[in-house]
């Protein structure tokens, strides 16, 4: 799991999940005129509170910020698993609302009860509402608000960043390193060239690759937020998913798009290249 590939929207989720532990510690009904010696019972020590609310808000959120680390989140019954959870977080909150009504289950609309004795929603059920209900407004709004799409992390700037395999400093291309051998500097464990040995002009010429036609040149980049990387034949499915935090290699410019290409050797095309961070 990639804790980079997590956006501020999944910071609102993580917070609520942790409001929401914190409340069910908390009363879960209070009532007027009854001293504070009183030990009233907390949101454990209802069983439709804590299925409905207190684990259904947890398990809901964990579910949205695991899907958002995977590079690939699973499907429950042809549901992805993000909205798996949001819909969990939207029954908590609905939960939640109910019992802030009825917190004693119907207790209060027994004919005869002393009003004096009616019990009212403690700080507990409260505070669990406030929890669920920005955790479920957190994971339906996160796809749709730019501002919650961004990275809850920065990307790093590594001083020694190891390219797609174990490229000894000085090639080319990566942050923040001099570029004596341009698009064409060799890769180590190549046939015929120990680690991190120059090769001869005639083998350079014949190893490397030809540089695409126009001004440009290959950089290092990351990308702010998570994004596919499809085929370069143009199949609709993604081969991966570049993470924040991560540096590629753009290889090649077609338009609006990069060819790029990642740690494990793959290549693709990047169809959404803006607010990225060159190295």
């Amino acid at each position: 799991m990639n804790i980079r590939s997590l956006t501020r929207g999944d910071g609102v989720v993580i917070g609520a999940a942790v409001l929401l532990l914190i409340a069910s510690f908390l009363d879960l009904y209070s009532f007027d005129n009854v001293p504070d010696s009183v030990d009233l019972p907390m949101l454990w020590g209802s069983g439709p509170v804590v299925f409905s609310v207190v684990l259904a808000g947890i398990i809901g959120a964990a579910l949205v910020v695991v899907s958002r680390g995977l590079p690939q989140a699973p499907k429950i019954a042809g549901i992805e698993l993000g909205q798996f959870g949001a819909a969990i977080t939207v029954f908590a909150a609905w939960s939640a609302l109910g019992n802030i009504f009825d917190v004693t289950g119907g207790y209060d609309n027994i004919e005869g009860t002393n009003s004096d004795f009616l019990p009212s929603p403690g700080i507990g059920m409260i505070l669990a509402l406030i929890a669920t209900l920005l955790m479920a407004a957190a994971a339906i709004a996160t796809p749709l608000v730019p501002a919650l799409k961004a990275a809850l992390l920065p990307a790093p700037r590594p001083a020694a960043p190891q390219p797609y395999g174990a490229q000894p400093p000085g090639g080319y291309g990566y942050p923040g390193a001099q570029q004596p051998g341009g698009y064409g500097q060799p890769q180590p464990g190549q046939p015929g060239q120990p680690y991190g040995g120059q090769p001869q002009p005639q083998q350079a010429q014949a190893q490397a690759p030809q540089p695409p036609a126009g001004d440009f040149s290959p950089f290092w980049f990351a990308v702010p937020v998570p994004r596919p990387l499809f085929a370069e034949d143009g199949s609709p499915t993604p081969i991966a998913e570049l993470a924040p935090g991560t540096w590629y290699l753009a290889v090649e410019q077609r338009g609006a798009t990069l060819v790029a290409q990642t740690q494990d050797g793959r290549r693709g095309v990047l169809q959404d290249t803006s607010g990225i961070q060159r190295g």
